[in-house]
């Protein structure tokens, strides 16, 4: 299978091309030629899979022109091996634990999937591969666990200084071999700025073989519409109510991944786009007119974007037509004061403790279900105790922190502080290349 550019359909190139350049050079954005639709006994089955063989099914769908079933098998057995439990917390109303994997959050599925998919597309090639991260939170750890002393790569990733939970840094900017943070003075879109530049520029890509492991790699993508059948999988054991999912939104990769999940045939009625301060795409679907605005910090820092770079996606899928895209996706903005109070109200109600990204998923579930019949599937994007200060703050308690976040507490911190002149960057690049 091809892969188009989403700003000249005639710029196409095969899977390899399209992970290990991760942007094309028109600054557009990789999408499959062809979303392939699963047969319908995948549908009438699909109570019966686990995620594992989910993940198996949906990548031959995809990659099977490209690779052996051997190899894909791997490929989904190794890097998708624990679960996105669904929760159910009131009548109709579910949750989606994306945090079961190493890091405790949802950028595991995407990230560790695209680093055995790499190591697979470059296992006969001498350069290595420069992958450039830049992340507001999740991202970042996710990559740097799942790329850690991979034989040939190198990555890179760009953070926000203080503007990321202590728990993150400590998981972004700890490790060694082949992993190098950079501690970035300015805001997410401004690392986000930094990596697209080093990608458009012809002479730093002349002496480094750049990629890229954001969402704007279309191998992030794929592996996170896994994890859409499985809530369905789950969802079809308890209930028959037609599907409403609410995702987080920040950089809409996570909801890109469930519009191809749909294009595929998984039977969603609507999506809502939660957002918070950030709330440029809310604007667009009220005003049918696109403008990109500056981040705003927010306590869910990691949809801390103002300028999204999957909307590009989006807008091909429908072909930038507006009320198209509001019949499949209705979005809505909340503040950090509604965000607390829904971590307080739900955990009194029902027990259930949201990270405030998740808390802001609720909040733009309720406010388009109001009464209607319908189960709300909530994305729980990372566990509470990534963001301990906010939730105990709120709830007056004291979360112990899992095993798996307190070992990088300890840890000493190794990142690089940068300005967010791109001129400091591209040295900073040439001098890692030798």
């Amino acid at each position: 299978m091809n892969y188009y550019s989403t700003k000249n359909k005639n710029h196409s190139v095969n899977l390899k091309d399209a992970v290990l350049k991760g942007l094309p050079p028109d600054n557009g954005l990789y999408m499959p030629e062809i979303i392939p639709g699963l047969p319908q006994d995948f549908f009438e089955n699909i109570s019966s899979k686990s995620i594992n063989e989910i993940a198996r099914i949906v990548s031959k769908t995809f990659f099977s022109e490209d690779l052996s079933d051997d190899d894909i098998e791997w490929i989904a057995d190794d890097s998708i091996n624990f679960e996105a439990p669904l929760v159910q917390i009131s009548t109709n109303t579910f949750v989606l634990e994306l945090f079961h994997g190493p890091t405790m959050a949802f950028k595991d599925f995407g990230a560790r999937f695209m680093s055995r998919l790499m190591s697979k597309l470059i296992s006969k090639q001498d350069k290595t591969v420069h992958i450039l991260v830049a992340t507001s939170g999740d991202t970042g750890s996710a990559v740097a666990q799942g790329f850690y002393d991979v034989d040939g790569i190198h990555v890179t990733i760009l953070y926000p200084s203080g503007k990321v939970s202590k728990i993150q840094e400590q998981q972004i900017a700890t490790l060694d071999k082949n992993i190098t943070t950079l501690e970035i003075d300015g805001t997410f879109d401004d690392c986000q700025h930094l990596v697209k530049t080093a990608f458009l520029d012809k002479e730093l890509n002349k002496k480094i073989l750049l990629s890229s492991a954001n969402s704007i790699n279309i191998a992030r993508l794929i592996p996170q519409s896994f994890y859409y059948f499985s809530a369905i999988s789950q969802l079809e054991k308890v209930s028959d109510l037609p599907v409403l999912i609410s995702v987080p939104s920040g950089n809409f990769g996570n909801l890109t991944a469930g519009l191809i999940a749909q294009r595929m045939g998984l039977p969603v009625e609507h999506y809502i786009a939660a957002v918070n301060a950030n709330d440029t795409f809310p604007i667009y679907l009220e005003s049918g007119k696109f403008e990109a605005k500056s981040s705003v910090k927010t306590i869910s820092n990691a949809m801390d974007v103002g300028n999204p770079s999957n909307l590009g996606r989006i807008f091909d899928m429908f072909e930038s037509n507006p009320e198209r895209i509001r019949q499949n996706i209705s979005s809505f903005s909340f503040n950090d004061d509604e965000t607390r109070n829904t971590i307080k109200k739900v955990y009194a109600e029902t027990g259930y403790l949201f990270d405030p990204h998740g808390a802001v998923g609720y909040l733009g579930l309720e406010k388009y279900r109001q009464d209607q019949q319908i189960n709300g599937i909530i994305l729980e994007t990372a566990h509470p105790a990534k963001f301990k200060d906010i939730v105990d703050d709120v709830t007056d308690g004291n979360l112990e922190l899992p095993e798996r976040l307190k070992k990088y507490m300890s840890r000493t911190k190794t990142s690089i502080g940068l300005n967010r002149n791109y001129a400091s960057f591209k040295d900073y690049l040439i001098s890692i290349a030798g």
